[in-house]
């Protein structure tokens, strides 16, 4: 789908019927007559096309100076809907911003609630007439929905820790593993972002006005933010998930000495009905009472051993 916008005298984002100079073009899942229309009528570079629409692409920085055109490919978190899991899991997808001579394209696979509240003007200062300003605004918003995301994590994370105290079971963990994974992604994708503004900051690939490198610098910020929280909700998932482990390693240690015991004392009348089973003689008291209680006496003497002196309780 392509939509066009353009930001008025007032300062409001409007859309429009057909494309006009200096507005923006939004481009959703885009089909393949769409994609043809945009090499040929707005004759878009085929390998920027290429990267906004590719899902494995990373945040980066390009320019064509031919064809007059830059690409800035940005990662955008987004909840998985196709995932299986019970639980929130997040991932990360490419959305391509193209300047050209005449027009402003964003470019992305998916429909995703960082171009829609775009398109519904419910970001602020996003004016098509400073493309500079557009993309920095975008970048702002998307940390934005980073620093969002990463908090919906941590409370998951919190919930499944109590489930986790209360009763240990496998789903809590692999809930734990689920949430990991989606910081893996957020911790690689907001560490490239975090190349691509610094590499914006010191090219002169995009042109920058003082006000741009300010709100250039807010931006950073948030990144750095995210990337902070990204990688202490890391490191207590980690510890978390080790920590539930060695409980796990130390309750099975305890079964199998507990299990040791039950079976050492459970052979002591085995072994004494054994002797008195013999065909020898002078065996002490060979009558019928007298194996079954040696092997009482015994087996409580040796139960009450191992039960105070070989940690059978710990």
């Amino acid at each position: 789908m392509i939509s066009y916008f353009i930001t008025d005298s007032d300062g409001q984002l409007q859309p429009l019927a057909k494309p006009m100079k200096g507005c923006w073009i939004s481009v959703v899942s885009p089909s393949q007559a769409e994609v043809e229309r945009l090499l040929y009528e707005f004759e878009l570079v085929p390998e920027f096309i290429k990267a906004s629409l590719d899902e494995q692409e990373s945040s980066y920085i390009d320019k064509d100076d031919e064809a007059h055109q830059t690409l800035a490919i940005v990662d955008y978190p987004e909840e998985d809907d196709s995932s299986d899991w019970e639980i929130d899991t997040y991932i990360t997808l490419p959305i391509g911003i193209i300047f050209t001579k005449d027009y402003l394209f964003t470019i992305c696979t998916r429909e995703n609630s960082t171009v829609e509240r775009m398109e519904h003007g419910k970001v602020k200062n996003l004016d098509t007439r400073y493309r500079t300003q557009f993309l920095l605004n975008i970048l702002l918003l998307i940390s934005q929905e980073y620093l969002a995301d990463l908090r919906q994590i941590e409370r998951m994370s919190e919930a499944t820790e109590k489930k986790l105290y209360e009763k240990m079971r496998n789903k809590e963990l692999i809930d734990t593993l689920v949430l990991s994974k989606s910081l893996v992604y957020f911790s690689t994708s907001l560490k490239a972002e975090q190349i691509t503004l610094e590499k914006i900051l010191r090219s002169r690939q995009i042109p920058m006005y003082e006000e741009d490198r300010e709100l250039l610098e807010d931006v950073m910020i948030e990144i750095r933010q995210a990337i902070e929280m990204c990688n202490i909700y890391s490191d207590l998932s980690t510890k978390m998930t080790d920590s539930f482990s060695n409980v796990i390693n130390n309750n099975m240690n305890i079964i199998m000495k507990r299990l040791t015991v039950i079976t050492l004392v459970m052979s002591i009348p085995n072994m004494v009905y054994g002797f008195y089973g013999m065909n020898v003689t002078g065996l002490p008291f060979p009558v019928a009472w007298f194996p079954l209680l040696l092997s009482a006496l015994i087996a409580a003497a040796a139960w009450l051993y191992f039960k105070h002196n070989s940690g059978f309780r710990s």
